[in-house]
């Protein structure tokens, strides 16, 4: 289960009740019971079921019923009814629809990716990359794993990847290689992984890197080099980045990588969602 702090949650609240919803005080509504329901007129995949009973149980509202995240919902389902007062319910409203709708828009796209992906490569896992929006991160997390994927980084201390920009300090590739030896000695728990080109992706399976990621190079020109990298060593873990999406996931997945790291579902747009409200 994803971890958010209390103190998030109380987060969320005050971005849309700072103090007290006008509105109802000032039509004096406040105290009238009622039940509110979430539905979506897309179809998708939910997320963020577990942050809203948070918010709810913050807000006094009691939940009635729900569908947990990863949820397959239908144009015109309900997916969640809450009970409270009709200050309650209206502080609520926005908040968890917020969540609702932004983060099972990334879910929906991350399990479309993950369908192409698993249909042209069952081996193949999509990861997103640590390109977020910022000050998102947790929820996005939670949403792309609501959606079948996994997260790549979530940040620099938690693996070990090299780039261009690493070896600009490092005195080169030539000196990159020649210590690869020393390089993964200090790695003891982590494995060391490369993005590197072609070229230098023969080199490093030679030398015995852990793994390789290659960036935005064509699925069909990267179908010849994963074979040829698996037949230098067999144990290597290969990811494609770049550029990939929806609609190429199934080619990027077909080549043969371990796995397909993209920023894609993030830019998923807001899901169509609303509530009803009655009174009891």
């Amino acid at each position: 289960m994803l971890r958010i702090s209390d103190a998030r949650i109380d987060g969320f609240i005050a971005e849309d009740v700072p103090y007290v919803d006008l509105t109802c005080a000032v039509l004096g509504i406040g105290d009238e019971p009622g039940e509110m329901d979430y539905f979506t007129r897309e179809d998708c995949v939910l997320a963020g079921t577990e942050v809203v009973r948070r918010i709810m149980g913050k807000l006094g509202c009691e939940v009635e019923s729900a569908e947990p995240s990863g949820t397959r919902v239908a144009a015109g389902g309900t997916f969640m009814t809450v009970r409270g007062t009709s200050a309650d319910l209206h502080a609520a409203w926005k908040v968890c629809l917020n969540v609702f709708d932004h983060c099972s828009a990334v879910a929906t796209k991350t399990r479309s990716m993950v369908d192409a992906a698993h249909g042209a490569n069952p081996r193949c896992e999509v990861l997103t990359t640590r390109k977020s929006q910022p000050g998102a991160k947790d929820l996005l997390t939670g949403a792309v794993m609501a959606g079948g994927a996994f997260p790549h980084r979530l940040g620099l201390s938690e693996t070990v990847l090299v780039f261009d920009h690493h070896l600009t300090f490092f005195g080169g590739f030539d000196a990159f290689v020649e210590q690869l030896p020393a390089v993964k000695a200090r790695c003891i728990e982590k494995k060391l992984f490369v993005e590197a080109d072609a070229e230098r992706a023969r080199v490093l399976a030679a030398a015995g890197v852990d793994g390789i990621q290659f960036d935005k190079i064509p699925p069909e020109e990267l179908a010849t080099l994963v074979a040829e990298l698996r037949a230098i060593d067999p144990h290597v873990t290969l990811v494609a980045a770049g550029g990939i999406n929806p609609g190429n996931a199934a080619a990027y997945a077909a080549t043969g990588v371990d796995g397909l790291a993209t920023t894609a579902p993030f830019a998923a747009k807001p899901l169509d969602m609303s509530v009803r409200m009655r009174r009891l």
